[in-house]
């Protein structure tokens, strides 16, 4: 069977480096699936849930937008603003950064952009959604 080779990288390190059977990312026209022998194509990335499936197996990762490359031969770059696999995701930080960010939309300081406090919100409640399903999943498994 075919596979992907994948690289997710970020400005600080490599997060991801291998070969999978399927990735799903966030674009701003929803999610997309790449499969081995997926057409060539360049693409932005939204913040949300990013899934690579290795044999049976998903790993979930919040992806903070960036670009996907897909390359002729199976050949897959994530260059990602910021990546977290799901298991370094800190719930509770995640929670209280979801806060500050709801705060700071219903208080329309003039120090802050509105622009700046949604996008915090919505860093936070990807970060919150991957790291909650990875804990749901976790309580399954026993």
């Amino acid at each position: 069977m075919d596979r992907i080779k994948l690289k997710v990288v970020t400005p600080e390190k490599v997060i991801f480096d291998g070969e999978v059977d399927e990735i799903v990312v966030p674009s701003a026209l929803g999610e997309m699936g790449i499969l081995p022998d997926h057409e060539p194509l360049l693409a932005a990335l939204c913040c949300g849930e990013m899934k690579i499936k290795k044999g049976a197996d998903w790993d979930h990762f919040a992806l903070l937008g960036g670009f996907v490359e897909v390359r002729q031969g199976s050949k897959v770059k994530i260059l990602a603003n910021a990546a977290e696999h799901a298991e370094d995701i800190d719930e509770a930080r995640a929670i209280e950064a979801k806060e500050k960010a709801e705060k700071l939309l219903k208080e329309k300081r003039e120090d802050v952009s509105f622009t700046d406090a949604s996008v915090a919100l919505e860093r936070s409640l990807s970060r919150l959604k991957v790291a909650q399903r990875k804990r749901k999943h976790k309580q399954k498994s026993y």
